[in-house]
């Protein structure tokens, strides 16, 4: 086998048991689909793969300066987590509509425009500064200092569109009409829930 497609095949396996462990981007993702809708929720999975990629682009550039000075880590990580509590605090309010009723596009408040769902993915992940760590070890232990900077790149390209699909999935499974019509009784306690579990990861974030 391949000595690339072994570091691809540990590269891609290690990424994917992170993606798949739930984080402030799954509640984030999961709340605003049930709430919005999967086609919201879609400009946030971009802004989230966005974010990704901008921390792979890091790693695979050599920079470690995230972690050095740990002042700068120690603001990035204050940021995220209070963004996080104002992201769980977005979500505990009230939906003020029925689940299965969305509203038209030109009834939509800006808040929930498209553009304002990416900003909202990126700065969710773009603030979280374990993305960046993670990253940075990632290509650090499992790929090889001689390994061509454009098979890394493909690595890179890889992550970031696993991160994107992946999200995507769950938007579309927890804000497809169907799923939200049946979760009506039980909406409210998923964005609470979700809401809930940012507001906990926020607050764990900003006592550590």
């Amino acid at each position: 086998m391949s000595k690339y497609l072994v570091e691809f095949v540990a590269l891609a396996t290690a990424h994917f048991l992170a993606l798949i462990s739930p984080g402030p981007d799954f509640f984030l993702v999961v709340g605003t689909s049930v709430r919005e809708g999967a086609s919201r929720a879609a400009g946030l999975c971009a802004g989230i793969a966005a974010a990704n990629g901008a921390y792979i682009l890091l790693a695979l550039t050599g920079f470690a300066f995230i972690k050095e000075p740990p002042l700068l880590f120690t603001a990035i990580r204050t940021a995220g987590a209070l963004y996080l509590l104002y992201l769980g605090l977005m979500l505990l309010k009230p939906s003020q509509r029925p689940v299965d009723s969305p509203l038209p596009d030109d009834e939509r408040p800006r808040g929930t425009s498209r553009r304002s769902q990416f900003a909202a993915g990126f700065l969710s992940a773009i603030l979280n500064p374990k993305n960046a760590v993670f990253y940075l070890s990632l290509f650090t232990v499992i790929v090889s200092r001689d390994t061509p900077q454009a098979i890394q790149a493909c690595y890179g390209l890889w992550m970031v569109l696993a991160v994107f699909f992946w999200d995507l999935l769950i938007a579309r499974l927890a804000g497809s009409e169907k799923v939200r019509a049946r979760l009506d009784r039980h909406t409210h306690w998923i964005e609470k829930c979700s809401g809930g579990a940012l507001l906990l990861l926020g607050a764990v974030l900003l006592l550590r």
